[in-house]
């Protein structure tokens, strides 16, 4: 060994003065190169295989937890399925008209933003009048509820954003709202503020349930809205104005930033 380790030293140290290894250079490198390959394909098999089982582990983790989630997705869509059957006897039995069951009803259809303006509470899309777009119809984005058509043209709509939400401007609404799965649960969310990007929802009843990491929905009422758009999730609970009311500060479910498409939400046509 000692030996083989001088060699190649000397050899190390006659390249750096030839450009051409004579044949025993050739012969040692070469069959240096060939015990390294003996040894290092065996060495990195091992090493694979140890790996491979750590990958395992993963993803025999990551299988339980689809397992689980799949399991809860099917517990869910079975208690939807009973919702939605009770709904449609309960709206028979009050009489309800094809109008008012199709009220919460409606489709999506994609439309690419073209432009937003400057102060980033209007913006407009590539959906118009003759894409059967109106005013007051709700747009969304993958993560909630982002604001109403204004405005329309034949090819494009301006949407007015959430973010508008003003209590001192006589041009602006407020959203009736209540939480998911806390259905006695209301308030108005009514502001937004740009410093903390949060919305706030007043008029909150001392005795209400809502509390700290509740999902804010509209609610329905007033007609304005239609249901279950989401809001966004309360941060804090605090006193609300002349302290016989509560405020909720809401963290926005949608971004309001560097958005490329969004969703009108269309309404099924109902025969007169």
């Amino acid at each position: 060994m000692i030996g083989i380790v001088l060699f190649i030293a000397l050899m190390g140290i006659t390249l750096g003065q030839r450009n051409s290894l004579t044949w025993p250079e050739k012969f040692a490198r070469d069959s240096i190169g060939f015990v390294q390959g003996i040894f290092y394909r065996p060495a990195s098999a091992i090493a694979g295989f140890f790996e491979d089982i750590g990958n395992m582990r993963s993803i025999y983790k990551e299988n339980e937890r689809l397992k689980i989630a799949v399991a809860q997705l099917t517990t869910e869509q079975i208690q939807t399925r009973n919702y939605k059957e009770t709904n449609v006897r309960l709206q028979n039995e009050l009489q309800f008209t094809q109008q008012q069951k199709a009220k919460n009803n409606y489709d999506w259809r994609v439309a690419q933003v073209n432009s937003v303006s400057n102060d980033s509470k209007t913006l407009v899309i590539d959906i118009g009048s003759k894409d059967g777009a109106r005013v007051g119809q709700e747009v969304r984005s993958l993560d909630g509820f982002v604001g109403v058509i204004s405005r329309t043209a034949n090819f494009t709509s301006t949407v007015t954003l959430l973010t508008t939400l003003d209590p001192k401007n006589p041009n602006s609404y407020a959203i009736a709202a209540t939480a998911l799965g806390k259905e006695q649960t209301f308030g108005m969310v009514e502001s937004y503020d740009p410093v903390t990007n949060t919305f706030q929802m007043t008029k909150i009843s001392e005795n209400d349930p809502i509390a700290k990491g509740d999902q804010i929905i509209t609610s329905g009422g007033g007609g304005k809205f239609r249901k279950n758009l989401l809001i966004g999730t309360v941060e804090k609970i605090q006193v609300g104005e002349f302290g016989q009311t509560r405020t909720a500060i809401i963290k926005p479910a949608a971004s309001f930033v560097d958005w490329k498409e969004l969703f009108v939400l269309y309404t099924p046509e109902v025969p007169e």
